[in-house]
């Protein structure tokens, strides 16, 4: 098998640069709009840009991925497309990156192949159109800088080892208009089978 410290220590990003109040992508709740009103998801960053989607007065866990140069617009999904939402009405949820653990909507995704990933109940699901694992016990290491989304994960039993290093970058799926805010690069060693390398991204709330 791999040896996991060693994989680690060469996957693990090195921490932000500093202490912010919150680093992006990051979950934030709607504020500030009226019961009986919704707040605009739009095609740019701008009041006159078109509307391509729309979140409810009272939603929550809303992922951003980015800020446009101002700080004033929050890039989100909506759909299978990107868009802009204004963060006056947005509230940062301060429970999102904790140490040790990821969100509980996180999971990553890739093609060319087809693969992807969630950890469920202190282990991890991989799946590929012809392949599917379950592993338990997954270890999830932090960077130790205060709400800091890198990750790495690391996971094994008898026969297969998963190795994962996740970091906050701006990360195309490569067959939609979605922006992810997180890149991940997986290895994973089955015992009859030589090492493989994955690259794709990492989302932090299920679609909406």
């Amino acid at each position: 098998m791999l040896k996991p410290l060693v994989l680690i220590a060469l996957l693990i990003a090195g921490p932000a640069a500093a202490t912010q109040e919150y680093i992006l992508p990051t979950l934030f709740d709607v504020a500030g709009v009226a019961a009986d009103d919704i707040l605009n998801i739009r095609a740019a960053p701008s009041v006159s840009a078109p509307v391509i989607g729309v979140l409810a007065s009272d939603a929550t866990g809303v992922e951003v991925t980015a800020q446009d140069a101002s700080g004033r617009w929050g890039q989100v999904n909506a759909g299978e497309r990107a868009g802009w939402v204004a963060m006056r009405f947005l509230n940062y949820r301060s429970d999102v990156w904790q140490a040790g653990t990821v969100p509980e909507g996180f999971s990553c995704a890739g093609t060319e192949p087809f693969w992807g990933f969630r950890l469920v109940q202190g282990g991890l699901v991989w799946e590929e159109p012809d392949h599917r694992i379950t592993l338990s016990g997954a270890q999830i290491l932090d960077s130790g800088v205060f709400r800091d989304p890198s990750r790495a994960i690391l996971v094994e039993d008898d026969h297969d080892l998963l190795m994962a290093s996740v970091t906050p970058k701006q990360c195309s799926d490569g067959m939609s208009d979605m922006a992810y805010g997180l890149e991940a690069t997986v290895i994973l060693q089955s015992r009859d089978q030589p090492a493989r390398m994955y690259r794709g991204c990492c989302r932090i709330a299920p679609p909406r």
